[in-house]
């Protein structure tokens, strides 16, 4: 039922992983709902924080094609990052205080180490993929189109480039499941348990090799409601960040013991 926790990692102990059934995501939304119910001032600035500065970021994109594409994509790397308040929100109304929005910007500070040398790791696999993508679209010419909007509705709707579109959303949605594997529970891991980020991600690869179905139904439940969320664009993502923000959480209680 459980793995075994005889795993050493910088001097730490890598937790035992629990086995979970197919219908936990849906457990975990449920449970995430609630904390926005319990949280709900706090829970929802981080989602408009998220929109705001989504819908921001996507205005100042919009004559550069490979940097929209890539601010898009980039997302779903550095959200479990950022997402860290919504953790320390959920890991403090479970323990039965009321806590705020300030009060959660602690996390930030208290686990800045740990913290920060994982997002430096994210800033890395980010840059490797804006480098790609930089090269990948100036050989198709998207210096030359007028907008980001004009030139990505050629290349994913005209047909024209198709091999290219396939093959960048394929090495793209390879890339995500592969930071997934890392970050399913390793940033609430370290934010509960202040461990440092190689434990913490071990742990997280240990998560998805002993739930590969459950996981990846989890990861596509995460990409259909972020899409949604863009699709509406960003505002969706006032409730339903918060709501994968602690739907993490509770994934990660549940998994690791």
């Amino acid at each position: 039922m459980h793995a075994p926790s005889s795993f050493h990692s910088f001097g730490h102990d890598l937790p035992a992983i629990r086995r979970v059934d197919a219908r936990a995501p849906s457990r975990w939304l449920e449970a995430g709902w609630q904390d926005i119910r319990r949280t709900p001032i706090a829970s929802l600035a981080y989602g408009l924080l998220f929109a705001l500065g989504g819908d921001l970021i996507i205005l100042a994109l919009l004559e550069h094609p490979h940097l929209l594409a890539l601010s898009i994509s980039g997302f779903f790397f550095v959200a479990p990052l950022l997402a860290a308040g919504l953790y320390e929100l959920s890991r403090a109304s479970g323990n039965g205080e009321k806590p705020i929005f300030v009060e959660s910007l602690r996390v930030f500070r208290h686990n800045f180490q740990s913290l920060a040398l994982f997002g430096l790791l994210l800033a890395l696999i980010a840059t490797l993929w804006e480098r790609f993508s930089a090269i990948s679209f100036a050989l198709l010419g998207a210096t030359s189109a007028n907008s980001a909007s004009v030139y990505l509705n050629e290349l994913l709707f005209s047909g024209e480039h198709l091999l290219f579109s396939l093959t960048w959303l394929g090495l793209g949605a390879l890339l995500a499941a592969f930071v997934f594997a890392l970050t399913v529970v390793s940033v609430p891991m370290m934010v509960d348990r202040d461990c440092d980020p190689v434990t913490a991600m071990a742990t997280s690869l240990r998560a998805v090799v002993a739930n590969p179905g459950p996981l990846a139904l989890w990861a596509l439940l995460i990409v259909i409601l972020t899409l949604t969320g863009f699709a509406t664009l960003l505002f969706g993502l006032v409730v339903l960040m918060p709501m994968l923000g602690h739907a993490s959480w509770h994934a990660y209680r549940e998994l690791v013991e």
